[in-house]
């Protein structure tokens, strides 16, 4: 029979997979390095916009600073990405920097890593579909009151496209990421050529002065340098989802660490050529970027209705000629589209991070869990929620999320580089052999440089950005760092409640002494005999029926029905004398476990089973607050007797397979 929510589950998902079919989701190179590098390779389209917006805060005086900074952010993200490299190798099972900094610097410390990780996850979902929507804004300008409501519809279309699957999302993703990658370096290319030839591409900005703000123009000394450390700080979102790729090992073909190993190298040469490229071509085509665009002098009109148009906007506007151009429709498409599926590499890395945690007892055990296309189903609807929660909270501004950004992953990057000195360490200890320890020399040495270098990053970004929201991501991953231990240890309190020990086996009866029944009744109607039969079926030891006098004319009724043609099973009436159901039920039971230590209580509930939700406020109102209390009595199991009514049969539409199963290996039905 036809299920409306199954089909429309079926269109948007896809079929449910067996979980035989894992191996069929691994992903050749071709499609890892858009789904685990869109982020870092997008970052391009902004990062040098970032560097800009902190410059130009003192006019044009500042701008000579950035080929110096964009030198020393290609630097770091050369050292990270070849200490990364070593993590892939030394540790494929795809825990990355948690699973590092775990074995070699602790439990505590691995969870710092993993609160900061996925706080940056969430931020890298809001800042690149942010991003993203500035970019559509910029060709389509009409769209600007509609930046939140496209933000929101982006994350959704993530969520669903990543709910079909790891090998489909990257299908999906695979053409738009290679298309950005084209057209960028396209774009860099014709624009370095015609400065070759003497034909400059001058931005569109590039006749628009810029007001200093307020004595900025005149900074000297400590002024100046925390000026270009906080440009440096905003530059190095660059770096941002570099370490996805080693939290993604286990979903690569095999050999799975030479795969991902390089990957990681092709996306590190892709991105440096990419923004080296980028931040060069909008130096000499005089990019004027800032903040505010009322700092913007000689524009034609109100400062405040003018939008500004992203650092890439303006270049393939220069290179290619604006609105004339089909050239540039196509730049800010790829952009926009690349931004937005940026956020890709969060909706593959949050969920496979969160379902590691949950492994180890960290997050709910549900995180842990393959939806029917064996994704982490779980992590990926989270994710998205608290992502769309931000992006509604700061109305999709970049600006205003930035600062929130890169903190979470550099406090992952510096642990895991350390961890690594230490497993080298180890290893070097542990090895004889003189080419492996040259080898683990080399390593250590590597890691040490990535250790300093991302260290020295962690204080600048927390100097420059701590004050203007960064606070709000430490914040944040603190709270989840202790959510994480709390869990743990609920997790771990439980787990010693129910162990059996050897003695408490020996000393604890598998099964009670005794077992009274009791049948709660209401009326003498058909639900009440067969709850009644159902409760004769167990032979318990003694069997008992129980009212309530909540009505002394409905009791007295009730009795003589139970006397005179009632069956033979004694009825007890509780007295109420303040009309209440639930306490009494409560006590007399209880008063039975207090009677009786050892033996068991079961109590049978007649329950009406109905068709429609509005059934459910005209029924078993008392059957579900009695359940609830009497499951905190121990010694006490409460049973549900069902009574299925006309409306309940109309309305059984059962799907060809229920939820869950193709984890349960179930045949499906009608084959």
């Amino acid at each position: 029979m036809f299920n409306l929510p199954q089909a429309l589950k079926r269109l948007l998902i896809g079929r449910a997979m067996r979980s035989e079919e894992l191996g069929e989701t691994l992903l050749p190179k071709r499609l890892a390095l858009p789904i685990f590098a869109s982020d870092p390779l997008s970052s391009v389209a902004y990062a040098t916009g970032e560097i800009l917006l902190v410059l130009t805060v003192g006019g044009t005086a500042f701008l000579y600073l950035t080929p110096w900074i964009a030198l020393g952010v290609v630097g770091l993200m050369a050292v990270v990405v070849l200490s990364y490299r070593q993590v892939v190798h030394a540790y494929p099972s795809g825990g990355g920097s948690y699973e590092v900094v775990s074995r070699n610097l602790g439990a505590n410390s691995g969870l710092v890593v993993a609160a900061s990780l996925l706080v940056d996850y969430v931020m890298t979902v809001a800042v690149s579909v942010a991003s993203g929507v500035d970019n559509i804004i910029s060709a389509f300008g009409s769209l600007a009151g509609h930046r939140v409501a496209l933000a929101l519809a982006f994350v959704v279309l993530l969520a669903a496209v990543n709910l079909r699957g790891m090998r489909e999302s990257g299908r999906a993703f695979a053409a738009p990421t290679y298309l950005f990658i084209g057209a960028i370096l396209l774009m860099v290319v014709t624009g370095l050529v015609r400065l070759a030839f003497g034909d400059s591409p001058q931005a569109p900005t590039a006749h628009l002065g810029i007001d200093p703000e307020g004595g900025k123009d005149a900074l000297q000394g400590l002024g100046l340098l925390m000026l270009g450390l906080r440009a440096f700080a905003s530059g190095c979102t660059a770096l941002t989802g570099v370490e996805a790729i080693s939290n993604g090992v286990p979903a690569f073909r095999a050999p799975k660490s030479r795969n991902a190993a390089a990957t990681m190298a092709v996306m590190g040469v892709v991105a440096v050529v990419m923004f080296a490229g980028v931040t060069l071509l909008a130096l000499t085509s005089h990019v004027h970027y800032v903040e505010d665009a009322c700092q913007l002098t000689g524009l034609a009109g109100d400062c405040h209705a003018y939008t500004q148009q992203t650092v890439i906007a303006q270049l393939a506007a220069s290179v290619f000629g604006g609105s004339d151009s089909v050239l540039f429709y196509a730049v800010q498409a790829v952009t926009a589209l690349v931004l937005i599926l940026a956020a890709n590499t969060a909706f593959n890395g949050f969920p496979l991070l969160a379902s590691i945690l949950a492994q180890h007892r960290y997050l709910p055990r549900q995180m842990h869990t393959r939806g029917d296309r064996l994704a982490f189903s779980n992590g990926i609807i989270a994710l998205a929620m608290v992502a769309g929660a931000l992006l509604w909270f700061y109305q999709a501004d970049v600006t205003s999320l930035i600062h929130l950004y890169i903190l979470g992953v550099f406090t992952s990057f510096t642990l895991s580089q350390i961890g690594m000195v230490r497993h080298w360490n180890r290893a070097l200890a542990a090895e004889p052999a003189p080419a492996a320890r040259a080898a683990a020399r080399r390593s250590r040495a590597i890691n040490g440089l990535g250790a300093v270098t991302t260290a020295l990053v962690l204080v600048i970004v927390l100097i420059t950005k701590f004050t203007q929201g960064a606070w709000l991501a430490v914040v944040a991953a603190l709270l989840l760092w202790l959510t994480m231990r709390g869990i743990r240890r609920h997790y771990d309190a439980v787990a010693a409640e129910l162990a059996v020990t050897d003695d408490e086996g020996a000393a604890t009866p598998a099964r009670p002494r005794q077992v009274h029944a009791v049948l709660l009744v209401s009326k003498l109607h058909k639900p009440t005999l067969r709850a009644l039969g159902y409760a004769e079926a167990f032979r318990p030891d003694t069997l008992e029926a129980v009212t309530v006098d909540v009505e002394p004319e409905a009791t007295a009724e009730l009795r003589a029905q139970w006397d005179g043609s009632g069956p033979d099973v004694p009825l007890r009436v509780l007295d109420s004398p303040f009309r209440e159901i639930t306490k009494p039920v409560v006590a007399h039971v209880r008063a039975l476990t207090a009677a009786r230590p050892g033996d068991a209580v079961a109590v049978f509930i007649p329950e009406y089973v109905v068709g429609h939700w509005w059934e459910n406020l005209l029924h078993n109102q008392s059957a579900l607050w009695l359940k609830s209390r009497l499951l905190f009595t121990p010694g006490v199991m409460v049973i549900s007797v069902p009574w299925q009514l006309t409306s309940a049969t109309r309305a059984d539409r059962p799907a060809r397979r229920a939820p869950g199963a193709v984890r349960r290996g179930e045949p499906t039905r009608g084959r």
